[in-house]
């Protein structure tokens, strides 16, 4: 049985050697968040527009 994917990755890029940007949608909410990887350490936050809303895909 095939199971449906929670998050879906809609852009990547590398930045020089080691780092990655990542944008990673919530497919049952539609929230947009930029991951970040650099070496051992990364981070995970929710995109936001102009007005401090999250940034919604639908």
């Amino acid at each position: 049985m095939a199971r449906d994917r929670r998050f879906e990755m809609i852009e990547r890029e590398g930045m020089g050697l080691a780092a990655h940007i990542r944008i990673i949608v919530d497919t049952e909410t539609g929230v947009n968040y930029l991951y970040v990887q650099d070496g051992y350490g990364g981070g995970l936050t929710p995109l936001l527009d102009a007005k401090g809303n999250p940034i919604v895909s639908r």
